[in-house]
């Protein structure tokens, strides 16, 4: 193995370039390590490596992108079976990814074993069967080093794995294995027994065969079904159906026969094990989902447009879908889920009889499935992209209260859920700590693995040090100071401007670094444009020009700050969002970070100095071509079509983050991550010297960019009003009145910038570009 502790895993190998192998594969580069791809020969094949590159082929096309970066496809070297099982003894991991069928895996290791290197881990991806069985008759030395590790699709944005390992197998290997997936993989790597479908998908499928079930039964449509089996239960917008149409209504089948098969017969999940010859029908007819004709969900084309269509359950027949108003739902707006759960009509019956026989069915797998509710509730988050587990949905009902009203119908309390209702819930704090019930029926202190640090943990015991209604700063320690965005979708307004620089002068004062950071989905989208756009319809001019005058001003302060900021973003960081990290010190991102400055989408550029920022780091790359231009047209086409990188390492690469910037994989660790960078900057930190100005071309400059505008336009490339935005971008980026004798400093291009903005807002075109996004989510064409 590497030497490395961190990089335990020097070279991989996996087999079967299906679906799932060949993105483990790609998400294994995306870690920086070479991974070799293989599969079989097919008959006839002229190239006998066919499968595996035609796999690679389709990665660089699949979207979301299984790769970060196209550069890490060239970590993946692709083979067979035949001709290439020897470069195996070069890898310390090899993962087996190929059909579910264990006489057909038994055949592979037997031709794997000869060449594994004695300490090299093997493991299957397998999602139904179980260990024991795949390791039968193995000789000992390899069932130390044999696993399951089961990957979530798609691999590279599923942040779960499952890890199932024998009792004797060989700790110090399965730790190192742990630690790889967790630092490198950016996994939440969850201990799970040998156990049928694991953890999750033996909860999820129940949870699902029940809701399907129950709609039929119930006679609930399907948009019925997902609005109630959704956002009020903190289960993404897909919903149920919507999540079959997802992963395919083809692979619920093979799921429900695998737990059909291995599951004691009286297990709950028997009970709920149908088939619905609607359903297989749909399958037989194609329709098997995003992947083939459509699902329970179509799009048809009607008229020229294409029209959402959905199934109806009892007929068969499809009909457009309908958004669905629900008292239910209204009652869970106000009163929480309980109030969902309670209310008495069909969809809150419905609500009622699939969670609490999911929940219920929860509460009795442990300790079978886990040893714990922790690693229920993070398989369950983290694998179905649940906001709470089943235990943390039991806590929002009231332990004590589900308890009753399961015992009131007549049906079965777990155990362990009769110790939580006693006990007074699944969780609580003690200490300033998040504590869990164990199995005993005592409390155990939730312990973070090392190098994890949560911003949500060091808030229960803190209160902090600046707060107003958009933002606060903590103290996380060693004299660094964490500033946090809480405003809805972190949009940057007023008061989080004014708390940046109150916190800039309070950490000044008293600590000694600074992170800008949060636990939100998204690290900020952007300015509210809704504040922009309510002063442009009350032509309140100046009111908006001062705005935009003081977010450029807290900007360069934070940019000229006395000591050194990190931002530290995971998800969308948008517009004003990434300008604070073009103003920050230093950046460590999350992996996945989607970055770009996207204002000309709503009619406007960038004018908190994001496009000053980013000509400067335009200029100042040093693998830039010569001369100004290059560097202008770069920035200039980046921020004129909103591009916006789709990872970190993207970033990188547009030069939107620093090359020396840091990437952080797994999520729970960035906030230690930035924390650990901005205490090194620290250390004998200056703030930047004032930067030099730069000699631009001016109007011969904008000039030439406009006549690529205007050649956009004839090829319908671009929009009259993308024209507008973008001839209005070039002048900034250019310098505006300048020429090559005199220079242009950043407060001549912060000049440039608001008199863009302020003119672009003035427009109908832009008003009707940001009222429609505010309205849709969407961009206007206009």
């Amino acid at each position: 193995m590497a030497t490395d502790p961190n990089s335990t895993i020097g070279r991989a190998t996996v087999i079967g370039a299906g679906t799932m192998g060949s993105a483990i594969a790609a998400h294994i580069a995306n870690a920086g390590v070479a991974v070799d791809l293989l599969d079989i020969v097919p008959d006839g094949a002229g190239d006998r490596s066919r499968l595996a590159k035609g796999a690679l082929a389709r990665l660089l096309k699949t979207d979301p992108a299984p790769f970060m970066t196209r550069r890490a496809a060239r970590l993946v070297t692709p083979g067979n079976i035949e001709d290439d099982l020897d470069r195996i003894a070069a890898s310390d991991w090899v993962i087996e990814a190929i059909v579910e069928d264990a006489g057909i895996k038994a055949r592979l290791y037997d031709r794997i074993v000869p060449h594994l290197k004695p300490d090299a881990i093997l493991s299957s991806n397998t999602s139904t069967l179980r260990l024991a069985d795949l390791t039968a008759g193995r000789p000992a030395d390899l069932r130390r080093r044999f696993v399951i590790t089961h990957f979530f699709n798609p691999p590279r944005y599923m942040r779960l794995m499952e890890l199932v390992a024998a009792p004797d197998a060989d700790a110090g290997l399965i730790e190192a294995l742990t630690r790889f997936c967790d630092i490198r993989l950016g996994k939440s790597v969850v201990r799970a027994k040998d156990t049928p479908g694991f953890i999750a998908n033996r909860i999820g499928a129940f949870w699902v065969q029940s809701a399907v079930n129950d709609a039929f039964d119930q006679g609930i449509g399907v948009e019925a079904a997902d609005a109630v089996i959704g956002p009020p239960m903190g289960i993404p917008k897909t919903g149920v159906f919507g999540l079959l149409d997802l992963v395919g209504l083809d692979l619920m089948p093979h799921i429900a026969k695998g737990l059909r098969d291995s599951l004691p017969a009286g297990d709950p999940f028997h009970a709920v094990d149908r088939r619905h010859p609607l359903i297989d029908r749909l399958i037989a007819d194609g329709y098997t989902g995003r992947k083939g004709k459509g699902g329970f969900y179509r799009l048809n084309r009607t008229g020229g447009a294409k029209v959402k269509e959905a199934v109806n359950l009892a007929t068969g027949a499809f009909a457009p879908a309908v958004k669905q108003r629900l008292d239910s739902i209204a009652a869970a707006k106000d009163g929480g889920l309980r109030a969902l759960l309670t209310h008495d009509d069909a969809t809150g019956r419905y609500a009622w009889s699939v969670l609490s026989a999911t929940l219920a069915y929860a509460a009795q797998l442990v300790p079978e499935v886990a040893d714990d509710i922790v690693a229920v509730d993070t398989a369950m988050r983290l694998g179905y992209a649940w906001t709470y587990g089943p235990f943390q949905l039991i806590d929002r009902l009231g332990a004590g209260w589900f308890a009753d009203r399961l015992g009131a119908e007549g049906r079965t309390v777990p155990p362990l859920l009769a110790l939580a209702a006693e006990a007074g819930g699944f969780y609580r704090e003690e200490a300033d700590r998040l504590a869990y019930l164990d199995t005993n029926g005592s409390y155990k202190a939730l312990e973070r693995p090392p190098g994890v640090l949560l911003l949500a943990d060091i808030k229960r015991g803190a209160k902090p040090l600046l707060r107003n209604g958009s933002a606060s700063l903590w103290d996380i320690g060693d004299g660094v100071t964490c500033f946090e965005f809480t405003s809805k979708m972190n949009t940057i307004d007023e008061q989080i401007l004014a708390l940046l620089g109150q916190s800039i002068d309070l950490t000044a004062q008293t600590a000694k670094a600074m992170v800008v950071y949060n636990e939100g989905d998204n690290f900020s989208v952007g300015a509210n444009i809704g504040v922009a756009l309510f002063l442009a319809n009350i032509a309140a001019w100046d009111q908006l020009e001062d705005a935009i005058r003081t977010g450029q001003t807290l900007y360069k302060t934070l940019k000229y700050a006395p000591i050194p900021v990190v931002g530290a973003p995971s998800g969308m960081a948008l517009g004003g969002g990434l300008e604070v990290l073009l103003h920050s010190d230093a950046v460590q991102a999350h992996a996945e970070t989607y970055a770009g400055l996207v204002e000309a989408g709503v009619g406007i550029i960038p004018a908190w100095g994001g496009s000053k920022e980013y000509l400067l780091r335009q200029l100042a790359n040093p693998r830039r071509p010569g001369g100004p231009m290059p560097a202008i047209n770069q920035a200039f086409q980046t921020i004129a079509t909103a591009t916006v990188a789709k990872s970190a390492a993207e970033a990188q690469e547009m030069l939107f983050f620093r090359r020396g910037d840091g990437i952080t994989m797994n999520r729970d660790r960035l906030l230690a991550d930035a924390k650990a960078k901005a205490l090194d900057l620290a250390r004998d930190y200056r703030p930047p010297a004032p930067q030099d100005g730069v000699r631009l071309p001016g109007p011969t400059a904008a000039e030439a960019m406009k006549l690529a505008i205007d050649a956009f336009r004839l090829l319908g490339k671009a929009t009259p009003h993308d024209a507008v935005v973008a001839t209005a971008l070039a002048r900034v980026l250019s310098g505006g009145d300048t020429d090559w004798t005199g220079e242009v400093g950043e407060d001549d291009l912060l000049t440039l910038e608001r008199a863009a903005f302020v003119a672009l807002i003035r427009t109908p075109e832009t008003l009707a570009r940001m009222e429609h996004m505010l309205t849709t989510g969407k961009p206007l064409r206009n």
